[in-house]
């Protein structure tokens, strides 16, 4: 704490240069910004979220490679580049005054930005309204009526906990023409088995969205399908509907994940099933 009051009163530039994906948070830039320091840092940590042009300069453009020491080659590079034909003329360029005026107005736009937003106040803010007053109200919900709640969403945990081996996706249909158009729908229809299992304990996702290079879908997009018809032998059939709103390469792939209305978060339960 000591060194870091030392030099955040001393900086011009602020750099932060970790491999993408090392980065913690990164709460020294964000106390720099608060000393007038202007950021440069890869799009990692809070970063990622706070970069704008205008307030500071970003390394790379989020780029992650498996071999290191490319990367590393890659960046360093990129920094050097923003250090030789931005920062630095930029710094130096000082009218009759001797003031650097455009990297002035740079500082302050970067801390109007910041400080009133990336700091302890709000953070603690957003815990306690996001987290921590909402679980206080759960254990209350739950605790009700000498935890009646409780005791009956843990027998449903240990209920699904021992079927979910049987669930399995048998089917999925669509009626794909040979070409989708931008703003048309595509229906699928799926067969579930749920086994012992019924429609209200799960929730079936259609998982959709462009796929990359590497056939990944990325961005994700979700779409909760609907049971319309019981089976025989614990099968159900869904249907989902995808609004095609974009054109390129798409795909889709079914998720299903536990429900309970006690179940605050559907991962909570640690289980998952992909088509």
């Amino acid at each position: 704490m000591c060194v870091a009051r030392y030099l955040v009163q001393g900086v011009d530039l602020w750099l932060n240069n970790p491999r993408r994906s090392q980065e913690a948070s990164g709460t020294s830039g964000m106390k720099a910004a608060a000393n007038g320091a202007i950021n440069m840092s890869i799009l990692d940590g809070w970063w990622d979220e706070a970069y704008r042009p205008e307030i500071g300069w970003a390394i790379g453009r989020g780029e992650i490679y498996e071999d290191h020491s490319y990367q590393d080659e890659v960046e360093s590079n990129a920094l050097y580049d923003l250090l030789e034909k931005e920062a630095i003329p930029l710094f130096y360029d000082r009218g009759p005054d001797g003031l650097p005026r455009s990297w002035i107005a740079k500082m302050k736009a970067a801390m109007r930005a910041i400080c009133p937003y990336y700091n302890t106040q709000r953070m603690l803010r957003e815990y306690a309204e996001g987290s921590c007053l909402p679980a206080a109200q759960h254990f209350a919900h739950l605790a009700a009526d000498g935890m009646a709640r409780a005791r009956a969403l843990a027998a449903w945990k240990g209920r699904v906990r021992r079927h979910w081996p049987e669930v399995r996706v048998l089917s999925t249909e669509t009626d794909t023409p040979a070409k989708v158009k931008v703003g048309s729908q595509l229906q699928v229809q799926a067969l579930i088995h749920l086994g012992p299992l019924e429609p209200k304990d799960v929730t079936v996702e259609l998982y959709h969205g462009l796929l990359d290079a590497k056939g990944e879908i990325v961005p994700e997009q979700v779409i909760e399908m609907n049971c319309v018809e019981t089976k025989e032998g614990g099968d159900y059939a869904f249907v989902g509907v995808i609004p095609c709103r974009l054109g390129g390469r798409y795909g889709y792939t079914l998720r299903l994940l536990p429900h309970h209305e006690d179940l605050r978060n559907p991962y909570q339960a640690g289980l998952i099933l992909w088509a």
